[in-house]
């Protein structure tokens, strides 16, 4: 072999070495688990009173099992609360997830009955649209608080309906009662 022969395998072995420290550096900042980090973050002394339990990718520290647990409360605002602070104009943003299958038109029934003064009006009745028997033999009217637990769970308030979209956030429901609040009646 010549000097030139020498020189190509010599770079070739030098180019892969460096290829494979180069992949190794970024499979190590990307995959990085313990190391140096962690022992000058946490010390060497392992003798304190913390709890850790390492998993394949971090350190989790455990509070002491002498700690008071933290219980977090989660408060329901009542309906009527969120209804009172209702926006119309919102609330016809997120009809948009309703037009579909209604419309806001008087008589303009389509999959689903017309919404028009739907606030106030005899549950189970609008003229052209056959309902189901779940919604025409309930009776009462469609009040705030009635359209709140039919958008709710439409099959939960009324066993057997055809409708089976609900609206899980409590303020887009009562923004789109207002809305169908505003509109005729």
């Amino acid at each position: 072999m010549d000097t030139m022969q020498w020189t190509k395998v010599t770079g070739a072995l030098c180019g892969a070495l460096l290829f494979f420290l180069l992949v190794h550096w970024a499979a190590e900042e990307r995959y990085h688990i313990g190391g140096k980090d962690h022992a000058e973050h946490h010390g060497d002394d392992h003798g304190d009173d913390h709890h850790e339990e390492k998993t394949a990718l971090a350190w989790i520290e455990l509070p002491d099992a002498d700690a008071p647990a933290v219980v977090e409360e989660v408060v329901e605002v009542p309906f009527e609360d969120v209804f009172a602070m209702a926006d119309a104009a919102e609330g016809q943003k997120v009809f948009r997830k309703c037009v579909s299958c209604h419309k806001v038109e008087d008589g303009a029934n389509g999959t689903g009955p017309h919404l028009y003064s739907v606030v106030g009006r005899a549950v189970g009745i609008a003229d052209g649209y056959a309902y189901s028997s779940a919604l025409a033999e309930l009776g009462g009217e469609w009040t705030p608080e009635n359209l709140n637990g039919f958008l709710t769970r439409p099959g939960d308030w009324a066993p057997g309906t055809k409708m089976n979209f609900k609206l899980d956030d409590v303020e887009d429901r009562a923004n789109v009662i207002a809305y169908l609040q505003s509109i005729g009646g």
